[in-house]
């Protein structure tokens, strides 16, 4: 029996609480999976899963060895990054990001990445919802907000300035703001994953603006944000680089420039380690080095 390589079997069953999604990922079947597991415990002479139809759930001895487990795994990814060194990314990279940012700002980046690190491949898991990073196994996160969990190292790689933005035929009807205010009166299309919700915040000269909007439309979908903006349906706040090519075509308008909706830092998410894998750091340095170069997610704006 490979214990490392049941260790890394019973670890990857937890963080994804299936087994069937491991074989998926390992590219085998769900009894092997099982017998892999089932062999550890026998080795070990304890039960370290407790099994349902629907679950995964750890015994208290599965708990100890559960974190003894991750410990050893460690030691050992470091132990042969140290002979690798840092530009010998290798592996699969696990990575989680926003449907849309990572339609038009990490996709159309990763045939540089993997030229440059031919030995990463690329697994990608988009959505808007909230992700958690070990129950989906991931090991990096690509998150926007200001918001950030203290259990995990974020680091900062951009910033995402935002416009309140609408077809010109959608301003022709209904009129341009002149104040945040003024959306009071308008249909405003409201993204509802936003931690602020229906209150949209602006910066104006005297502070922090804060609006309570309203109107025919709101989604938890950034994709559906978009195609009802360009629809002509209302009116939203939205990253820049989510229109930059219909706003410099002019087929939409920037209004409000004196007060800027509140920006939003981007950051690289993964979990705390004595040990970061090298495929984790280059595409963390990878993209915070493309990102600085791009003025829809760098420091200086458009």
């Amino acid at each position: 029996m490979d214990r490392i390589a049941c260790m890394q079997t019973f670890v990857r069953a937890i963080e994804m609480n299936s087994f069937s999604a491991v074989a998926r990922e390992q590219k085998t079947t769900q009894p092997t999976i099982s017998k892999q597991i089932a062999a550890l415990e026998k080795y070990l002479g304890v039960q370290l899963i407790a099994r349902s139809t629907t679950n995964l759930s750890l015994t208290e001895e599965g708990k100890k060895y559960y974190q003894y487990c991750q410990q050893i795994l460690e030691t050992v990814a470091e132990a042969e990054a140290s002979l690798a060194g840092k530009e010998r990314a290798t592996g699969i990279l696990r990575l989680g990001c926003p449907v849309l940012f990572g339609q038009m700002q990490i996709v159309p980046r990763l045939k540089a990445f993997m030229a440059r690190y031919p030995d990463v491949k690329i697994d990608l898991m988009m959505a808007d919802h909230f992700v958690d990073m070990v129950e989906d196994g991931l090991d990096l996160l690509i998150r926007i907000g200001n918001r950030l969990d203290s259990s995990l190292i974020s680091d900062r790689i951009g910033t995402t300035r935002r416009v309140t933005v609408a077809t010109k035929s959608y301003f022709e009807q209904a009129g341009e703001p002149q104040h945040p205010d003024d959306l009071v009166h308008h249909n405003c299309l409201v993204y509802t994953r936003l931690t602020t919700g229906n209150e949209w915040h602006f910066q104006g000269k005297n502070g922090i603006i804060k609006v309570r909007v309203g109107g025919s439309f709101q989604t938890n979908s950034s994709v559906a944000i978009r195609a009802a903006v360009l629809s002509g349906l209302g009116i939203a706040i939205a990253p820049v680089w989510m229109f930059g090519d219909e706003i410099y075509r002019g087929d939409l308008k920037v209004v409000l420039p004196d007060y800027q909706p509140t920006p939003l830092q981007i950051h690289a998410v993964y979990r705390r380690s004595r040990f970061y894998p090298a495929k984790i750091l280059c595409f963390r340095d990878f993209l915070a080095a493309e990102f600085k170069l791009d003025p829809w997610v760098s420091e200086l704006g458009v």
